[in-house]
């Protein structure tokens, strides 16, 4: 029955019509996933012996233990945005005599072997062999391997059991920021507290059972919840939810174009493309202590511009790059209303400008790391505002992509495409290797002025910039409605 079930699974990939049409985007993530597994296997081989390097008074099993904790809630984190729950087609299967208790089994199993849980063996493995090679205790090194392999399953069942609680995304974002802080003003060491536990496993392998444990526990859970569920009137049967309305009455402040952030932020409240999305905006924030935090990157000018650009532009680059796809489902309609072109695309360019301003204010703690990088993100602010907006929406009247808005963002190239691979040129690239050839030739200020006079001249050109990228959504209006009308 499993070897059915896999004969299935392969036939319904490989004849879907995603497959089909998708042969780029499915080689571009072979590409990723060859990627990531050799820089992990790279990692895995030379960590010990760069950690003996940098740390010769140390033992680099000890260190590795007491960065664990970081490990495994990043990890949850990582899987909580990307990974996708694990789903089988079993609605045909339920009218099959096929006991129910095989399809939950094999639902659950097939998730073990995901790119999310083998990835991290690439690690894993490989420096538990430099382990073993350097003359550690191999029963000590196998019980800790299999402790390691035993806690990636267990995040993946774990992932599944929450079920995308939003509440326990911002408890593990809360802990691992908590652990740290506190760790680095010498309160207590979380981490080292956490891998003082691993230590033990490597002198007692025993151990790890109490990992095994946990994670049939875990596999137990999940099976209760998913063997609930695996009823054809669950299924096919209709949930009805009360809708909530938010009170957005403060936007009338932007007079005629009001209508329109209402109707774009309610389309980012409820749908589960839009909401995912939401998430890069606490990445984007939190993406300079990356780099400000490492002593390597004090001196590098071009890394404040790209942490400048990025944090105070995520939302518009999130948000931008898919104008006005964000809209297809109902662009037809929208285009037949008797309104001002103009206006709808006003009102973009207003939540895009607020968000910019927003995430500056809210990255102005990272003056802590120097004046130098406020500066930057001041300046980064204005030529966000008044260059990348502008050309982000010059890129949209290119959009021939249809979304659909209940589909979750991560891994989800629909609505993608060569607009948005090329964007990111004028978007980050530009700017950052013109500061960089600025500060090189002439010096730090001159690069951040530069910038900011070109900000302040987009912002002073913006009604003249509006009426040409006006006219050019204007030229592909019904190229876009013909094009919206296809299916992806």
């Amino acid at each position: 029955m499993i070897a059915h079930f896999l004969k299935l699974e392969w036939k319904q990939y490989f004849r879907s019509s995603y497959w089909q049409k998708s042969i780029f985007l499915n080689i571009l993530l072979a590409f990723f996933a060859l990627y990531f597994m050799t820089s992990f296997l790279i990692i895995g081989i030379g960590g010990y012996y760069i950690l003996k390097e940098q740390f010769p008074n140390q033992d680099p099993l000890l260190i590795v233990n007491g960065f664990l904790l970081y490990f495994i809630i990043g990890d949850l984190i990582f899987r909580y945005i990307m990974q996708k729950l694990p789903v089988m087609n079993i609605k045909p299967l339920l009218l099959l005599p096929i006991h129910k208790n095989k399809i939950v089994h094999f639902i659950l199993i097939k998730s073990s072997f995901s790119f999310f849980n083998i990835v991290s063996l690439f690690f894993f493995i490989p420096f538990s062999v430099v382990l073993i090679k350097e003359g550690y205790d191999v029963s000590g090194v196998l019980g800790w391997l299999f402790s390691m392999i035993l806690l990636t399953q267990m995040a993946n069942f774990f992932n599944f059991l929450i079920n995308k609680n939003n509440q326990v995304l911002v408890g593990l974002i809360v802990l691992l920021f908590a652990g740290y802080l506190i760790h680095y003003f010498d309160v207590f060491n979380l981490a080292g507290f956490v891998g003082s536990g691993f230590d033990a496993v490597y002198k007692n392998p025993l151990f790890a059972l109490i990992f095994l444990g946990l994670l049939l526990l875990l596999y137990q859970l999940n099976y209760k919840q998913l063997r609930k569920e695996v009823y054809l009137d669950a299924i096919i049967s209709t949930k009805v939810k009360e809708a909530t309305s938010v009170d957005l009455s403060f936007t009338n402040r932007f007079g005629d174009i009001a209508p329109f952030i209402k109707n774009d932020l309610r389309l980012m409240m409820r749908n589960k493309r839009t909401k995912s999305s939401l998430w890069m905006l606490l990445m984007g924030l939190l993406y300079g202590l990356i780099f400000y935090t490492q002593p390597i990157y004090a001196d590098k000018d071009w890394v404040f511009v790209l942490v400048g650009i990025f944090s105070t532009g995520v939302f518009l680059m999130n948000f931008g790059q898919f104008i006005p796809a964000w809209d297809s489902s109902y662009y037809k309609m929208l285009m037949s209303q008797n309104i001002k072109y103009e206006r709808y695309l006003k009102s973009k360019f207003m939540i895009m400008s607020i968000s910019v301003v927003l995430l500056f204010l809210l990255g102005i703690p990272y003056v802590y790391f120097g004046w130098k990088i406020l500066a930057v993100h001041f300046a980064a602010m204005i030529y966000n505002i008044g260059v990348n907006t502008h050309v982000i929406m010059y890129g949209g009247a290119f959009n021939r992509k249809k979304i659909n808005l209940d589909e979750k963002a991560a891994f989800n190239y629909q609505g993608t495409g060569a607009v948005q691979w090329l964007i990111g040129i004028p978007l980050m690239v530009f700017p950052m290797a013109l500061f960089s050839l600025i500060s090189w030739l002439v010096n730090f200020e001159t690069a951040v002025i530069t910038l900011l006079i070109l900000g302040f001249s987009g912002i002073a050109f913006h009604k003249n910039l509006m009426n040409f990228i006006t006219h050019k959504y204007q030229e592909s209006k019904y190229k876009m409605i013909h094009a919206f009308n296809q299916e992806n």
